[in-house]
């Protein structure tokens, strides 16, 4: 059975990281039907296999990034003014870490466990 840090972490990585790089790479392919998307597409489509890929790796260091200073931003906030508070099965998840923006990290952090998708370092 999941804690309930990984409980979060599992959420966290399918409903933020994966589906951000699936929807990149959804527009690399040129997939999206929606109109508002075909001038995006159209752009991307012009890129070779090599820039698609260097494309699809900034996607995935940015989301990495984005989660890693909100995760250190609720960090601190606990440790200071205690006003955001997330929970999982009515465990505050900053409690259940002693540093709850490096949980996603090596081997057997929540990256190795729960992404369909390669890390970038």
């Amino acid at each position: 059975m999941e804690d309930s840090l990984d409980k979060f972490g599992k959420f966290l990585v399918e409903n933020f990281r994966d589906k951000g790089i699936y929807y990149a790479e959804s527009l690399l392919a040129g997939i999206w039907k929606a109109p508002s998307l075909q001038d995006i597409q159209t752009g991307l489509s012009h890129l070779s296999i090599t820039q698609k890929e260097a494309v699809k790796k900034a996607i995935i260091s940015t989301l990495d990034s984005a989660m890693h200073d909100f995760l250190f931003a609720l960090q601190v906030q606990a440790e200071y003014k205690n006003e955001i508070q997330i929970t999982v099965d009515k465990n505050n998840i900053v409690d259940l870490s002693d540093g709850i923006h490096g949980e996603a990290y090596s081997d057997d952090g929540w990256y190795a466990k729960y992404s369909k998708y390669e890390v970038i370092e």
